[in-house]
């Protein structure tokens, strides 16, 4: 699926789910921050590992990680802050989730000039993930990605 949901990509009921929170509000360095808790959470996982030999894992833990990096940044620069990052282990699947401040929906931007810097991160995030949406939140809303394996 390429365009964006409403659900939150996660099947709530499945006995092996397992969920990972972060704060971020208000945390210096939340990109970092985010990319490291979510790899350490890949590997503990055994999901995939971006120091494995596996160059099929090394990608995949890469993917994900610039997905992580991707949606931090959009909910600091259009979200008005990045509150939450929620890192999710549903099944063979995992799903990153930035929550913000600001209710509105992202929107993909119509292709441009692609030497243009910015304005990129959504069409990365739904290049790279199985699927990607948004769920909204009482305080804002969390943009989601999910990475089949």
């Amino acid at each position: 699926m390429n365009g964006p949901r409403t659900d939150a990509g996660v099947h709530p009921q499945a006995p092996d789910r397992q969920v990972r929170r972060l704060g971020l509000r208000g945390v210096s360095g939340p990109v970092g921050r985010a990319r490291d808790f979510t790899g350490r959470a890949l590997a503990e996982w055994a999901w995939a590992d971006s120091r494995a030999e596996d160059p099929d894992e090394v990608e995949r833990a890469e993917d994900v990680l610039l997905v992580v990096s991707e949606l931090v940044a959009n909910a600091m620069t259009h979200g008005g802050g990045v509150l939450e990052l929620v890192v999710t282990l549903d099944g063979d699947a995992v799903v990153v989730g930035a929550t913000d401040g600001e209710g509105r929906a992202p929107t993909l931007p119509t292709p441009g000039d692609p030497a243009r810097p910015g304005g990129h991160g959504l069409q990365v995030v739904r290049r790279l993930a199985t699927s990607w949406g948004t769920t909204p939140q009482p305080t804002g809303k969390t943009v989601w990605a999910r990475f089949d394996r």
